[in-house]
């Protein structure tokens, strides 16, 4: 049966693509974006052209920090269930701009967590990050470690978006899960992530910057697992434990219908290895740049997936090789066009 569903961040990176699966299964969607300028827009309009006519989509270019505008999505629209992708991303813009991401990763999903209390809701599901396990050395990261030591206000507002859902779930009987992306690539996907960057860097016989001198290991994840994921996820409402005890409490599930789980390929992959992968997909040699490990950074990557894989029956896959050809053919297509 049909879902109406709502997706922010709809013109992005994941949102998009996301889009694009669920109208193939006959979904309806409303998507919702402010199109802003963090990186190029007309890449957002791109990734909008692909199902912005689609007979099922409607879309809203408004803010989810817009309170107003928020409010009268839900109202007007009435989805059924919400994945919210809409958030200011990005590690290293978080240390200069903090405060683009109070307004949206926190002010925005407090009117997410408002429109699914007071319309009935039957599933919230929400990006969190792999950057919420901050100073944690223990790998793989788990949803069941603490996470009380993030070392950027990106990852403290995902943390953040975390705690609020549990509230909500705790209170209305809201059902939430957040999902821990890690490191997603793949077509269409940001330019300020360092696949994007490597390759137009590459191409143009520059210097690539590589940070920490080449020693990250980063849980690669191709977007089309990432999609996969959310819509097993989706389509599952997160419910209670009933074994959760106060006495020993288990961060990553709750005595409320509330879940977090890692999407991850299970698989770290070093940042040589990665760029070796991005060479041989291009055919060229990068000069590189190695520089030290930037602040809000982490050295390593890991996602524990058991959960998602026993309540799922789902686990990423695709191998780097694989996803970064993918990107590649796709970046010479779309910067022809």
């Amino acid at each position: 049966m049909s879902e109406k569903i709502l997706i922010t961040g709809a013109a992005g990176f994941i949102g998009s693509a996301l889009a694009l699966r669920l109208l193939e299964r006959g979904d309806n969607v409303v998507g919702i974006d402010n199109h802003n300028d963090y990186y190029d827009p007309a890449l957002k309009e791109a990734r909008l052209a692909r199902h912005a006519d689609h007979p099922n989509y409607a879309h809203l270019r408004i803010d989810i920090a817009d309170r107003k505008a928020m409010e009268a999505a839900f109202a007007d629209h009435k989805p059924q269930r919400v994945v919210n992708l809409a958030a200011q991303a990005g590690v290293r813009y978080s240390i200069e701009n903090p405060l683009a991401y109070i307004d949206s990763n926190l002010v925005g999903f407090g009117h997410i967590l408002e429109g699914c209390r007071h319309h009935g809701i039957e599933h919230l599901v929400y990006a969190s990050s792999s950057s919420v396990y901050g100073a944690n050395t223990a790998m793989p990261f788990s949803v069941h470690h603490n996470v009380d030591h993030p070392l950027s206000l990106y990852a403290a507002s995902k943390k953040a978006n975390e705690l609020m859902a549990h509230t909500y779930s705790h209170l209305y009987g809201l059902p939430t899960t957040g999902l821990r992306f890690f490191t997603v690539y793949g077509p269409w996907g940001r330019p300020d992530m360092a696949l994007f960057k490597f390759t137009k860097a590459i191409l143009a016989g520059e210097k690539i910057p590589v940070f920490n001198h080449g020693r990250h290991r980063r849980d690669f994840t191709y977007i089309d697992d990432i999609v996969e994921g959310v819509i097993r996820v989706l389509d599952q409402p997160a419910r209670p434990n009933p074994d959760w005890s106060g006495d020993r409490p288990d961060p990553g599930t709750s005595m409320a219908p509330w879940r977090v789980y890692n999407i991850g390929n299970n698989r770290p992959v070093d940042l040589m290895d990665y760029i070796a992968a991005l060479e041989k997909a291009l055919g060229r040699k990068a000069a590189m740049e190695m520089l030290p490990l930037q602040p809000g950074d982490v050295p390593d990557t890991y996602a524990d997936v058991q959960d998602l894989v026993r309540e799922f029956g789902y686990q990423p896959a695709t191998p780097v090789e694989r996803g970064v050809a993918a990107f590649v053919d796709w970046y010479h297509g779309f910067c022809r066009t």
